[in-house]
């Protein structure tokens, strides 16, 4: 039986959703896959009461058992690999490349954490007075988790497994466009894994489903991962209700290539960064900057190597681009390319797409002004500028609104290293481009891009867990009066 059967694929949740039936589809050609129901607003209020009445006894379990169900959740996205393959190729358009990379994330996430269910939980402190003094970390309660359509299983999934392990319920609303593949596998998978009923609650919906679970009382962490624009909403409304937000937004970030770059190296990774999962990551290459004495033949490999990817249905054919997500992406990502060649940018190769499938593109002549430069395209659109010195090279990739993801190519990692100090952004590659992902890496940006690393390892402790001083004595403490 599969792991997925559109006949009962929300039959598990504990009460039937409200909002409207929602298509399934196959972007890349339209076919429906399924229906699920969608999620209102007004589900929100028992799914968070359900997850918060489990709650407390999965806290209360030995820590070996919350292990044992993480690492049986690591075990199942590799036996139901084939499955979940189809599933993230059909309903999000990755290229199985793609799909398989977040399978494997997907599982090293699990596997990540269940070590965190038997972390050392606090530190005893010295004290003034004859008394034990120690911290102990705490789990919050309940987390909700708004996760968007790029890369629907890791964006889930990264947020979800550590929650779980350090003993929190969960309130899961993934994008409705990827419902399946953000959301009600991963209620299959916890579910086979043996997770108790009630802790991991999907409602697939809409901005108001995911405004109700900023503002529910019982949710007092939320982890968001979208837009900046809608990352602002959120940490706007989590603090009017005083609670903690941790937000992983956009970027438009700057692959930097020195004069000393070696180019038959370079252009495959500039173009995987650019165009990786038809640039729909939030880490995407977004700006090369590249030294003028390389910038003519760089413009011309790049724009050559963007002529040769196959695009095309990832699901029948063996292709290196899949299709944008749906048509409102696509008017987005071709309104800017056809914004920024009015305003003077050369197009260098592609520039076009039949139906959701856009062919891979290349900018010259960009400059500050040329909106598929200045702002995050979400598409696979490559802006090259070209720079002289270091100092310049440091100052355009600096000017942005966005700090995710930095790359430098050069011969001397030392040298990169030194020019990636004076550049804030949250991740750096040196000899790699921007798109890197581990289960065991912090990952976060700043400025525009988040409220900084917050994933992997200490940063997903102290995202999902409260610290709480204790003391005890063995006698009542005296006092003056």
């Amino acid at each position: 039986m599969p792991l997925l059967d559109p006949q009962t694929w929300q039959s598990s949740q504990s009460r039937a959703l409200t909002g409207p039936r929602h298509t399934v589809t196959e972007p890349a050609t339209g076919d429906p896959l399924g229906t699920v129901v969608l999620a209102s607003a007004a589900d929100v209020a028992p799914a968070a009461e359900a997850a918060r009445a489990a709650q407390g006894e999965w806290a209360r379990l030995p820590h070996f058992v919350r292990a044992g169900v993480l690492r049986r959740a690591g075990d199942l996205f590799a036996a139901h690999a084939d499955e979940l393959r189809d599933w993230l190729v059909r309903e999000s358009g990755s290229i199985p490349g793609k799909a398989d990379f977040e399978l494997h994330v997907a599982a090293q996430e699990c596997y990540e954490a269940a070590a965190l269910a038997s972390r050392p939980a606090g530190q005893v402190l010295p004290s003034e007075a004859p008394r034990l003094s120690y911290t102990r970390r705490i789990p919050v309660g309940v987390v909700g988790v708004i996760s968007p359509f790029n890369a629907p299983l890791i964006l889930s999934i990264r947020s979800v497994a550590p929650a779980l392990a350090l003993g929190n319920g969960v309130v899961l609303k993934p994008d409705p466009r990827t419902a399946v593949c953000g959301g009600l596998s991963l209620a299959a998978v916890f579910a086979e894994a043996g997770l108790p009923a009630g802790l991991l609650q999907v409602l697939p919906g809409g901005a108001e489903t995911g405004a109700a679970l900023v503002a529910d009382p019982r949710v007092p962490v939320i982890s968001f991962t979208g837009s900046t624009a809608a990352g602002r909403a959120v940490g706007e409304a989590a603090g009017r209700h005083l609670k903690r937000a941790h937000l992983e937004l956009g970027g438009n970030s700057a692959l930097i290539v020195l004069e000393d770059a070696d180019l038959d190296a370079v252009i495959s990774t500039a173009a995987w960064g650019s165009f990786f999962h038809q640039g729909q990551i939030c880490m995407t290459t977004g700006r090369h900057l590249v030294h003028a004495s390389l910038y003519e033949e760089y413009v011309e490999r790049l724009a050559a190597k963007a002529e040769s990817l196959a695009v095309g249905d990832p699901h029948r054919a063996q292709v290196h681009l899949g299709p944008l997500i749906d048509r409102g992406q696509l008017t987005k990502v071709h309104g800017l390319v056809e914004a920024s060649t009015a305003a003077g940018a050369k197009l260098a190769a592609g520039g076009t797409h039949e139906d959701l499938f856009y062919r891979p593109t290349v900018l010259a002549g960009v400059d500050e002004t040329t909106p598929a430069y200045a702002e995050e395209v979400f598409g696979p659109v490559a802006p090259v500028r070209s720079f002289t010195t270091p100092d310049e090279a440091a100052a355009l990739a600096a000017h942005s609104a966005y700090g995710l993801s930095l790359g430098i190519v050069t011969r001397d990692a030392a040298r990169g290293l030194d020019l990636a100090e004076r550049i804030p952004t949250g991740i750096v590659h040196i000899n790699d481009q921007t798109v890197n992902d581990e289960a065991v890496a912090p990952f976060g940006g700043v400025a525009a891009s988040g409220t900084g690393a917050r994933f992997g390892g200490e940063a997903n402790v102290e995202a999902f867990t409260d610290l709480r001083w204790t003391t005890v004595r063995g006698d009542v403490a005296p006092y003056p009066f």
